[in-house]
Order: C-alpha cells, then sequence, then structure tokens
C-alpha cells in the first residue's frame, strides 16, 4: 500500500517525458491511498495510465497508448493470465524513447486487480498472493522494458 498526498506527487511518479500526456480522472480526488496498483483510462481514450509499487518500492507511472480492439477471440492477459475478448485484452504500449516503444498483452482497462479478486473469491481463496504476483509483473515490465528502476533505492 501507497499513499499519493497530492496531483504532484501522483505525476511525480511518472517519467518526465510521460508527465505531459497525463491526465487525470475528473472524478479524482487526494489523498490516495492505493492498495496495489492504481490504473485509470484517458478521458478522450487512446490512452491508460498506470501507478504501481512494488514491495518497498516508490511509486512508479507508466503511461500506455491502446491501439484498439483487436480480433473477437480469446486472448490471454500476460499479467493477470485472465483470458477475454480482443476488446478486453489487447496490447499496450508504451514509449522507451523517442525510436523505441515496447508493448505488452494485457487487460485492456488494466482491471486486472478486479479479476483476480473475482477469481479468489468464486474459489474461497486469497487474492494476496496473486495480487502480489500482478505488481511483481508490472515491476518487471517497467524495468525489463522501460529501464524504469520501482526499487526504493531510485529516489
Amino acid at each position: 500500500m501507497f499513499k499519493l498526498d497530492s496531483e504532484q506527487r501522483l505525476l511525480e511518479a511518472f517519467r518526465p517525458r510521460d508527465r505531459r500526456v497525463v491526465e487525470l480522472a475528473p472524478d479524482q480526488q487526494f489523498p490516495l491511498f492505493v492498495r496495489n496498483y492504481l490504473a485509470w483510462t484517458h478521458p478522450a481514450g487512446g490512452r491508460v495510465f498506470l501507478v504501481f509499487a512494488v514491495p518497498g518500492g516508490a511509486p512508479t507511472g507508466i503511461a500506455f497508448s491502446t491501439t484498439g480492439g483487436g480480433p473477437p477471440v480469446p486472448h490471454l492477459c500476460d499479467w493477470c493470465h485472465c483470458a477475454g475478448l480482443g476488446t478486453q485484452v489487447g496490447l499496450l504500449t508504451a514509449r522507451f524513447n523517442s525510436r523505441r516503444t515496447v508493448g505488452v498483452h494485457v487487460c485492456t482497462d488494466l482491471g486486472c486487480e478486479r479479476k483476480l479478486t473475482d477469481e479468489a473469491d468464486r474459489s474461497g481463496r486469497s487474492p494476496v498472493p496473486a495480487l502480489a504476483a500482478l505488481v511483481a509483473r508490472m515491476g518487471r515490465f517497467a524495468r525489463e522494458g522501460l529501464d524504469i528502476d520501482p526499487s526504493p533505492a531510485r529516489r
């Protein structure tokens, strides 16, 4: 769990190159207490924003671009391992630098937390291990794909 005191703190979680495209949800209020991660879509569409923190790490933000809906066949989310049609699971991309973009095939609304919690509730298990693995996968994407260090030493 982590706390974001203000809009400024939320924006500081993103790389400077991404801060200019971040637009908060109109109903966003501070302070925010975030249990696993915070995700929202741009009001006009086309972007999805993610803020998470690995255990002991600083809040880390990623600004994703959406590629639109895929074919109406089932796909598997790389982060939560839940299946969905092409409009529910698709490719989200983020800029590494001005010449390189990296992507990940995930739930297009980043609603992985809700899906994992629902799945755990239906099977009578705790969602905590699955959610910890989800945040770890987000951290690995940030580290390996975008060269963002989500560890506590970075700040």
